[in-house]
């Protein structure tokens, strides 16, 4: 398992994040400015009331896991389209096979789902991101990650993208994955079943850590990840909703953001070059022949 980077590349990588950067405000275009509200704005427990704390009228709230329960929220409405975003502080210190994850998902047997699922690890070993897209009930889009900082130390920004030309991945405002519409090819892409957003904090040790190998240790527990921010910028409709009323209207559908521009694509290029530690893309035991959207998806 890899180490966390020594001084040197944590400089390295910060003064690359600060170069694309740069780059990004002269080209790039990153999504619209995130506003923080409070939770009780846009989203409600899901499970385990009890073990959600709530901070500073509740700007701020806290996830705990111990041996008992996990626990979780939901965003209040459903969305078809639009910009989500969360600032979380992840699980210090020790935190194999717990998974904090924060992801969109619809409803139904062939349900679309865009995952952030953050495994932890045992202390001193690095965060693993991982990402995948379901369209249609189907999956097996795994790409893993590690980040280019420590996810625990301070809070950071994970957002998603979500149009209807593609759906794109931001750390920190970096893109780390976009999945396009590619049904001129035959392939699925979530178009027009209204989805919500979901995180949670949960025990997962029998495949997050290791593959199953690194057991929770619970004499650690409880188990805390800090979220703030609570951002939704997106199309509200009711469940059964088949489209945005407002679809071509919306910031997010205008031509600036139906693709990444080439600064994006570097930063994204960088990610891929530095941090990709798997690509289902490049897993030939599993797909022989290379998924279709992997070439549009610039994964090849």
């Amino acid at each position: 398992m890899m180490k966390m980077a020594d001084s040197s590349s944590n400089m390295k990588c910060l003064l690359l994040v600060c170069f694309f950067s740069v780059i990004g405000m002269a080209m790039g275009i990153a999504p619209k400015m995130a506003v923080s509200v409070p939770f009780g704005r846009n989203y409600d427990p899901t499970w385990s009331f009890d073990h959600i704390k709530y901070f500073d009228g509740g700007n701020e709230i806290e996830l705990h896991l111990d041996n008992y329960t996990g626990t979780g929220f939901h965003s209040k409405g459903s969305y078809l389209y639009g910009h989500f975003h969360m600032h979380i502080k992840m699980v210090a210190g020790d935190s194999a096979g717990t998974v904090t994850a924060f992801y969109l998902s619809s409803n139904g047997n062939e349900h679309d789902e865009v995952d952030f699922e953050f495994l932890g690890n045992r202390t001193g070993e690095p965060y693993i991101l991982q990402t995948n897209v379901f369209t249609g009930g189907e999956g097996k889009r795994e790409q893993r990650i590690y980040l280019w900082f420590d996810p625990t130390a301070a809070y950071h920004t994970y957002s998603i993208l979500w149009n209807s030309y593609h759906i794109t991945f931001f750390v920190d405002d970096i893109p780390i994955r976009i999945f396009k519409n590619s049904q001129k090819l035959g392939l699925k892409f979530p178009f027009e079943k209204p989805m919500k957003l979901y995180s949670s904090l949960w025990n997962a040790d029998d495949w997050a850590t290791r593959g199953g190998l690194e057991k929770t240790d619970w004499s650690k527990a409880p188990f805390v990840a800090k979220y703030k921010g609570f951002h939704i910028d997106a199309c509200q409709t009711s469940v059964n909703a088949r489209f945005c009323e407002t679809q071509g209207k919306r910031w997010w559908d205008q031509k600036e953001y139906q693709d990444l521009d080439a600064a994006q694509y570097r930063r994204l290029k960088w990610v891929r070059r530095k941090f990709t530690i798997y690509n289902y893309c490049q897993d030939k035991a599993r797909f022989p022949t290379m998924p279709l959207e992997c070439k549009i998806d610039r994964d090849a």
